[in-house]
C-alpha cells in the first residue's frame, strides 16, 4: 500500500518513522504537480520532487507520479494563445517525466478529465482555449500519454480518477476511452481508482465489476487516494460503530482489488487523520478517514488492511497503508 507523501513533514519524528516502517510504495501529494514544479513559465523546480524520490530510495519504496496534466492547473495568472499551448504542455511533461525517469515507475498522467455525466470536462488543456484538439472526443488526452510515453518508455502510464469507481455514465464514458485506446495501441497501461468513499455503504459489488471490466482490456487497476470518511460529533470523538465500519469498507475494498489479478496497487490519500484533507473538506461535520488517527495510533482500519493483505498477496499488490513489512 500507498500513502500521498509531504516531504515538508519528513522531519516529523512519528510521521517519518511510520511512513518509513509500514509503506513499500509512496506518492508525492502535490510536489509533482504543475503548481510546484513549475513556478513559472521559465522555471521548474525539481527539488521537493526529487526529496520524495530520495526518501523512496533511502527506505527501499517505490514512486508513483501525481499528476501531469489537470484541468484545475493555474498558470499564474499568465495568457497563453492556443498556439502556445500544446507546445507549453509538451514541454512541461517531457521535462518532467525525463528529470524522474528511471525514479518513478508509474504516473497519473491526467486526471480527473470526465464530467459526471461521462463525458470530457471542460479545462485549459481540452477546450479553454485547449492544445487544439477541442471538438476531437479524447485526442487531447491521448496526445498527453503519447508524450509521456516517448519521455520514459519504460513508466506506466494511468488516467486517474473519482466518483467513477462503480458502474455509472462517468466510468462508461472511461471505459469506451480505455476500449479505444487499447483497440488503436493507446500508451495506457492502466486506470487509477481515486477511492475517496463518503459513506459507509459503498456499492462493493459495482466498485468490483467496474474492476473487472477495466482489467478485463488489459489494463492495470490502481487504487490510488482511499479514504473513508466518518461522521463526528462536537467532541471529535468517534463512534466505535463507526470505526468497526470504516475498518469493513477498508477491507472490503482491498479484498475486491485482491480479487482481480489486474489490480495491482493499493494506496490511501494520506496515512494519518493529522493530516487528512477530509476534515477540511467538510467542514468539520466528516474526519478521521485514514488508518492512523492524529496521534499516529493505528485504528480498527489499519488492522482489517493488515489482515487482508497477510495472506502473500502483496507480492502481487504494491501496497501503501499497512504495508505488512516484517521486522
Amino acid at each position: 500500500m500507498a500513502p500521498p507523501v509531504r516531504p515538508a513533514q519528513f522531519s516529523e519524528l512519528a510521521y517519518g518513522t511510520t511512513l518509513a516502517r509500514e509503506f513499500n510504495l509512496i506518492q508525492p501529494e502535490d510536489v509533482m504537480k504543475w503548481s510546484v514544479i513549475r513556478p513559472d513559465r521559465a522555471s521548474f523546480d525539481f527539488t521537493a520532487g526529487d526529496a520524495v524520490v530520495a526518501f523512496a530510495a533511502a527506505h527501499q519504496m517505490q514512486v508513483r507520479g501525481h499528476t501531469l496534466v489537470w484541468g484545475r492547473h493555474k498558470l499564474d495568472g499568465a495568457e497563453y494563445t492556443p498556439a502556445e499551448l500544446p507546445d507549453l504542455l509538451h514541454e512541461h511533461i517531457t521535462r518532467v517525466v525525463q528529470h524522474f525517469r528511471g525514479k518513478v515507475f508509474a504516473w497519473d498522467v491526467l486526471n480527473e478529465a470526465f464530467d459526471e455525466n461521462g463525458k470530457l470536462r471542460n479545462s485549459i488543456w481540452y477546450d479553454r482555449p485547449g492544445i487544439g484538439l477541442a471538438g476531437k472526443g479524447t485526442a487531447y488526452i491521448e496526445q498527453a500519454l503519447r508524450w509521456a510515453h516517448a519521455a520514459d518508455p519504460d513508466a506506466l502510464l494511468f488516467y486517474n480518477y473519482a466518483e467513477g469507481e462503480a458502474v455509472n455514465p462517468k466510468s462508461d464514458g472511461l471505459y469506451a476511452m480505455l476500449k479505444d485506446f487499447k483497440r488503436r495501441g493507446g500508451p495506457i497501461d492502466g486506470i487509477g481508482m481515486q477511492m475517496h468513499i463518503f459513506d459507509l455503504h459503498p456499492d462493493v459489488s459495482s466498485i468490483g465489476a467496474n474492476i473487472g471490466r477495466f482489467t478485463a482490456l488489459g489494463v492495470q487497476i490502481h487504487i490510488t487516494e482511499m479514504d473513508v470518511a466518518l461522521p463526528t460529533n462536537p467532541s471529535t470523538l468517534r463512534n466505535s460503530e463507526d470505526l468497526g465500519r470504516q475498518a469493513d469498507v477498508y477491507r472490503e475494498i482491498a479484498a475486491v482489488c485482491l480479487a482481480h489479478h489486474g489490480c495491482t496497487a493499493f494506496q490511501t490519500w494520506g496515512f494519518s487523520d493529522k493530516y487528512s484533507w477530509i476534515r477540511s473538506f467538510f467542514r468539520g461535520n466528516k474526519g478521521a478517514a485514514l488508518p492512523w488517527d492524529e496521534k499516529y495510533n493505528p485504528k480498527p482500519a489499519y488492522r482489517a488492511l493488515k489482515e487482508t493483505f497477510a495472506d502473500g498477496s502483496c507480492d502481487r499488490v504494491k501496497v501503501s497503508t499497512p504495508e505488512l513489512r516484517q521486522p
